[in-house]
């Protein structure tokens, strides 16, 4: 169960990485369903509701919320009950969410062991910094029973389960299974490109912000650091849904980076693979970060990545050198001197593309969900 679910991509990374992940089971011969809603963003997604509808070899059921705040779908939870019967393990890809606790409550009582992985959400400080006191008693009501009653805990990073450690709650076992990524060629056709997008590739050397528009990204510390990096423009590419974008000009403006700082908003298809594979540097200046799934895209097209040491893929970062790991103060410093020596960003480069080969291929990746499932499962 996952709250939403492709084609709902503007929800950011995990969508990309549950669909990867039940892509890749299906491929070594599980029957896998996906229970989720229609939400997408304000709207709904176009697509048959409540009936199997087949994504990439994955049978997903889709059906409609009464609440957004909390997902409350009635509808998904009879489905639920109802699929209960042929389950031999539940995974549960969300937290705080009403269809989380009500499905665990399910799988609980009909003795089907189930999974959390709580995304990146169990972090004091982000309970802290948005949505507290109602984080806290959805806590304490519903989602303390789910966690420490949960089979194992399934998290993509250690930082991800020593920051879900902080929580003081009697979590059960946690194992890592990081998320993965689909390497491939991609040659450049510019005609296939929007104007905005060609034009970044050809004003010089760029470095890319990809990502949701969130406080917890860390753009506020990235704009400034650019007065740093002189001759090197920055291309901002995302959603803004928390209404940012004209804060963050102001805040480029105040520090004279303006000119060089492009706000692209969302990008798909040919014009993220373009800016994926012409950056010099992906920059990931997050606050918090469980993973950092765009870590992974950025190897998958042969490009070095900078990120804070708060980025889950942090320390994969450092041991395989396929970028560099930069305190917030010394960002502006860092792609100074990237800028100067581009031998060393394509080495890097080469570098994660091998990582993401050899280390986050989805096959491999399901291969160790599977391990971790078949010692919990329910037999038939």
């Amino acid at each position: 169960m996952v709250p939403t679910y492709v084609p709902a991509w503007r929800h950011g990374g995990p969508i990309l990485a549950v669909h990867g992940l039940c892509r890749a089971l299906v491929a070594r011969g599980h029957a896998v369903t996906v229970l989720t809603t229609d939400v997408h963003g304000e709207g709904r997604l176009d697509v048959p509701l409540g009936q199997p509808v087949d994504v990439d070899g994955v049978e997903v059921r889709y059906f409609p919320v009464r609440s957004r705040r909390l997902y409350f779908s009635p509808a998904l939870g009879r489905a639920a009950r109802e699929e209960m019967r042929r389950c031999n393990i539940v995974h549960l890809h969300s937290v705080f969410l009403w269809p989380t606790s009500a499905v665990a409550r399910m799988a609980e009582r009909a003795g089907v062991p189930y999974v959390v992985s709580p995304r990146g959400m169990l972090v004091p400080e982000l309970m802290r910094r948005r949505g507290r006191w109602r984080k806290l008693a959805w806590m304490f009501f519903a989602e303390r029973r789910t966690l420490e009653r949960a089979a194992t805990l399934h998290v993509t990073s250690e930082l991800e389960a020593a920051e879900a450690g902080r929580l003081n709650l009697h979590l059960p076992p946690a194992f890592v299974v990081p998320n993965g990524v689909d390497p491939g060629p991609w040659d450049c056709d510019e005609t296939m490109l929007s104007p905005s997008v060609r034009a970044v590739l050809a004003n010089g050397p760029f470095v890319l912000f990809l990502g949701r528009l969130s406080w917890k990204k860390g753009l506020e510390r990235l704009l400034p650091a650019m007065a740093q990096a002189p001759g090197l423009c920055l291309a901002v590419a995302g959603n803004d849904e928390e209404g940012l974008t004209a804060a963050l000009k102001r805040l480029a403006e105040d520090h004279g980076t303006v000119n060089r700082t492009v706000f692209l908003g969302p990008v798909h298809g040919a014009d993220k693979a373009a800016l994926l594979h012409r950056t010099l540097a992906l920059v990931l200046p997050s606050l918090s970060e469980n993973f950092g799934n765009v870590v992974l895209e950025a190897w998958a097209s042969g490009r070095p990545v900078v990120v804070t040491p708060e980025v889950g893929l942090a320390a994969a970062v450092r041991e395989t050198g396929g970028g560099l790991v930069t305190s917030a103060e010394r960002i502006g410093e860092t792609l100074r001197d990237l800028l100067a020596d581009p031998a060393a960003a394509d080495e890097m480069g080469r570098k994660g593309a091998a990582t993401a080969t050899e280390r986050f291929g989805w096959d491999t990746l399901a291969a160790e969900m599977e391990a971790a499932y078949s010692k919990l499962e329910r037999k038939a």
